[in-house]
């Protein structure tokens, strides 16, 4: 499974939305609070052109906000990218 980044603030209800999309899938995620540590904010701002809450990795490709996130599970295509694997 590839590792997941989520760099969230506080209150944000796209942020809380996007962390238990990853709970219910049973996929861990390392949160950086962007108010805590706004020099990768603005890192990451800079690099991907992304302003709002949250920014999403999974492994080192950037995903994009929740709304992105949402659709990449609607299509099917979430677990793939996260190289979830079932065994048999």
């Amino acid at each position: 499974m590839k590792p997941v980044t989520i760099y969230t603030k506080p209150m944000c209800p796209y942020c809380v939305r996007a962390k238990e999309l990853f709970t219910s899938l049973n996929v861990p995620y390392e949160e950086i609070d962007v108010l805590e540590h706004p020099d990768k904010r603005e890192e990451v701002s800079r690099q991907y052109n992304w302003m709002t809450v949250p920014m999403i990795f999974i492994g080192e490709e950037f995903v994009g906000g929740f709304d992105d996130l949402s659709k990449l599970a609607a299509e099917g295509k979430l677990g793939q990218m996260l190289d979830l694997t079932t065994t048999a």
